[in-house]
């Protein structure tokens, strides 16, 4: 991060974490909001946002209850991806969320009593190693296994066992996994930080390879439609 992101962050994202590991990597921060307490991460969490890709993590208070999201280490977060917890969410270590992923314990709404919640919420559990594809959608009580594969655009309504690819609406198995072979997990990334960052650099500055000072001024004083 540089200089302007990481005080941003250490100055409004990582206060709005109950706990938070060390490593927090963030881009766009503008774009990131965190709501409610009971929101905790472990070590290397990435956020990526980006302009109109908001990213949400948020809790709910009902009465005595308040939700809970609970992410382990080495945890990548893409654009436009919102958690939102009644009761508790947990996402285990190394999981991959794509772009555009929406992750809720809760219906929010009764099936007859518009006005209440009632009983439409149960905890979500995804397990350690885990891809959700780009636009998939996790609903309440489900359970992912370890190491599976939620294809894009999926709706998750069942458990998914551990080990397996599985896609469609409502999701289904659709392929074991080998368990013989090795899961490279991105925990391995963290392993040569110096390598880590520079390869991340080399990612913003080629992200970054049009914006100029001038054009940065003239978005500022005489801005287009597409700034």
């Amino acid at each position: 991060m540089d200089g302007w992101n990481r005080f941003y962050v250490n100055r409004f994202i990582a206060p709005a974490f109950d706990s938070l590991g060390p490593g927090i990597d963030v881009s766009s921060p503008k774009n990131i909001e965190i709501w409610g307490g009971g929101i905790t991460a472990g070590s290397h969490l990435h956020l990526h946002a980006s302009r109109g890709s908001l990213v949400r993590l948020a809790t709910w208070r009902t009465g005595e209850r308040e939700g809970r999201i609970d992410i382990g280490d080495c945890v990548l977060i893409s654009p436009g991806t919102h958690i939102v917890a009644s009761e508790e969410i947990v996402i285990g270590s190394d999981t991959m969320i794509a772009s555009n992923c929406y992750i809720s314990d809760s219906d929010w709404h009764d099936t007859y009593d518009r006005t209440a919640e009632l009983d439409k919420h149960r905890p979500i559990r995804i397990g350690e190693n885990v891809w959700l594809g780009v636009r998939a959608i996790v609903g309440k009580g489900v359970t992912i296994g370890e190491n599976s594969i939620i294809g894009a655009g999926s709706v998750v309504t069942r458990d998914i066992p551990a080990n397996c690819i599985a896609a469609g609406n409502p999701a289904r198995v659709v392929r074991e996994l080998d368990t013989t072979r090795e899961f490279k997990r991105r925990s391995t990334l963290f392993r040569n930080p110096e390598k880590l960052e520079q390869d991340m650099d080399n990612l913003m500055r080629y992200l970054l390879r049009e914006n100029t000072t001038l054009g940065w001024l003239r978005s500022v004083f005489s801005p287009s439609g597409t700034d």
